[in-house]
């Protein structure tokens, strides 16, 4: 496992798959500086 990140890391790059279909690359997809990233695993 990974380490935790600390106040001021950069966040690695990922790849998510979207609901609607598609894929977003963070943090590279992003347009702000700033962004809040929610991870919601709904129902398994």
């Amino acid at each position: 496992m990974s380490e935790k990140l600390k106040s001021g890391d950069k966040l690695p790059s990922i790849v998510l798959d979207l609901v609607g279909g598609g894929k977003i690359t963070l943090p590279a997809d992003l347009t702000t500086d700033f962004a809040v990233v929610l991870f919601y695993r709904g129902h398994w």
